[in-house]
């Protein structure tokens, strides 16, 4: 018996990936073929076997990498132009950047697969012939659903990140703008917990300190008290005492208080910090 599959495409690479890649598909039995008719050109998978199914699922793996190679960065232009038209153009450039590089992930990736890959072996064997631009808009509506999802939470994202940047900004022109109170203050950083200590080594009480209106409604981290209590005294030099690896606390003061901050790692200091922590531990 002979099983068949007509993809009917006019794209060029898009018959190139499929003449190419259904010649590495390892079937005794598969012949393929391209002709050009009046409408669309033609690539025909014909196989002679035993296996159909095996036949099916490897047209249909092949099948479902073309589809994401060569149409979701446009699907996804689509979802945004249509989506959120009211953006500015680098902006929708930036939400879509973003998405490609979410969808690119492990667990999008599998997730989309294996959504393209059940549609379209659900198509098959029912049906030989596929107009490929016709079955990838009308017949993956989960697929579809996915990728406006993906481009929902990028733009989430998006809006997070630049509420971030603009309140960052205000307050280094907030900083700017205000005298110091101290000339020093030493910011001890050890696993995400921070302690706030005056040029004396004295330890700053941050609750003390407490002033809401210097607090976003972004958090950058648990230490949103010592950055509200940095915001308070505006001390002319903050010492980082890290006894760990950057975060994203750590890059925020940075990107606020800039040269107003020098790093510690090394000295008698941190070592009496790190001594202590072991054995409160």
């Amino acid at each position: 018996m002979i099983y068949t599959v007509c993809i009917k495409t006019n794209n060029t690479e898009i018959l190139d990936y499929l003449l190419e890649n259904g010649k590495k598909i390892n079937i005794e039995g598969l012949y393929i073929s391209k002709n050009s008719f009046k409408i669309y050109n033609n690539i025909m998978f014909h196989y002679l076997g035993q296996k159909p199914s095996y036949f099916y699922s490897s047209i249909s793996e092949m099948l479902t990498n073309c589809i994401i190679a060569f149409y979701e960065s446009a699907l996804v232009r689509k979802i945004i132009l249509s989506n959120y038209f009211y953006f500015s153009d680098s902006e929708k450039k930036a939400i879509y950047k973003n998405c490609i590089l979410d969808l690119a992930t492990s667990d999008s990736f599998c997730a989309k697969f294996e959504l393209i890959f059940h549609a379209l072996m659900n198509y098959f064997p029912g049906n030989k012939q596929m107009v490929l631009d016709g079955f990838v808009h009308f017949r993956m509506k989960p697929y579809i659903n996915l990728l406006d999802t993906a481009v929902d939470l990028s733009v989430d994202k998006f809006l997070v990140e630049r509420e971030y940047v603009e309140f960052v900004n205000l307050l280094k022109l907030y900083i700017d703008s205000k005298p110091s109170s101290l000339s020093l203050v030493h910011l001890i950083y050890f696993q995400e917990e921070a302690i706030l200590l005056d040029e004396n080594k004295s330890i700053i009480e941050t609750s003390s300190m407490l002033n809401p209106k210097y607090l976003s409604d972004i958090s950058f981290s648990t230490n949103d008290y010592a950055l509200n209590t940095l915001l308070t005294l505006l001390p002319k030099q903050i010492k980082i005492h890290l006894n760990c690896d950057k975060d994203e606390f750590i890059h925020t003061l940075e990107l606020i208080f800039g040269s107003r901050i020098t790093f510690c790692y090394h000295c008698s200091f941190c070592e009496e910090i790190c001594k202590a922590k072991k054995l409160t531990n």
